[in-house]
């Protein structure tokens, strides 16, 4: 199974946006699946259904942040080698899907009854995000087969 359908089975199961395309990653970084579950748990519906920046951009965020991220405190270079691919993973999903928020992916507002009632009457989760985490395991794939 490749990421992308690794990430889809687990989105389809019930997990996030965010959860989902992490754990696709996880075992590429010697990361177990339990501890990307926690760790991205937080961060679907725009970062705590706040309709903030997508889920799966934050996810995204730290699989880049596992293969370039810095361990050492001096460690410069990795600092600005992950802000730069970090700022190229947000500028090609951003030109695929048009936003970076959760609230301009999905047409609402889940941080309010209203927006989260809307989107689950209308399945948007199920028929808008799909699509957004293809686009980010595609981009994710793309960006770290090219660094």
């Amino acid at each position: 199974m490749n990421k992308k359908e690794q990430a889809l089975a687990l989105f389809n199961q019930g997990f996030s946006c965010s959860q989902s395309v992490l754990c696709a990653f996880a075992s590429d970084f010697n990361l177990d699946q339990i501890t990307a579950l926690k760790v991205a748990g937080g961060f679907g519906g725009g970062m705590g259904q706040l309709g903030e920046t997508c889920g799966v951009v934050t996810a995204g965020f730290m699989v880049i942040g596992l293969k370039y991220g810095k361990i050492s405190v001096n460690d410069t270079t990795s600092k600005g080698k992950t802000n730069k691919v970090i700022r190229e993973f947000a500028r090609i999903y951003q030109d695929k899907v048009g936003s970076l928020k959760c609230r301009e992916l999905l047409g609402c507002d889940l941080s309010t009854q209203e927006g989260l009632r809307y989107a689950k009457e209308n399945n948007l989760f199920k028929k808008i995000c799909p699509d957004l985490i293809e686009a980010a395991v595609d981009t994710l794939e793309e960006i770290l087969r090219e660094k």
